[in-house]
């Protein structure tokens, strides 16, 4: 092996920063949105909008499993596992949807889903 080759370096990919954390343009964009938002008044920034989603959700899931159990105590059925345990499963992807900043898309769904889990349960469960 000469000395010219030894001198060439070999390129090492930039590992990417994980999903968790914020860039920089990102964590400015944010701040920017805030001040935005409050210089408004009235409307969320991003990161408000996710805290309210992911809290909307969990309220949600727990609402479902309350009702999921109370209907099974009075009821056992497939169905009713079936339409509640969609709906558990519903609200947990809303909630990654929201971590990963798709409120919008997670807030359609978590409206459409939730009412159509409870006009299920009123149409089909006896």
């Amino acid at each position: 092996m000469s000395t010219s080759d030894q001198d060439q370096s070999v390129d090492t990919p930039i590992p990417a920063p994980d999903a968790g954390t914020a860039t920089e343009a990102e964590a400015e964009t944010e701040v920017q949105a805030e001040a935005e938002g409050e210089a408004e008044g009235r409307r969320l920034t991003p990161r408000q909008a996710r805290r309210l989603r992911i809290a909307l959700s969990s309220v949600g899931m727990v609402a479902m499993a309350v009702v999921l159990g109370l209907r099974i105590a009075s009821r056992s059925s497939v169905l009713v596992v079936g339409v509640y345990g969609l709906a558990l499963i519903l609200c947990g992807v809303v909630i990654e949807l929201s971590r990963n900043g798709r409120t919008r898309l997670g807030s359609w769904l978590l409206a459409v889903g939730l009412v159509a889990a409870i006009g299920s349960d009123w149409l089909l469960i006896p």
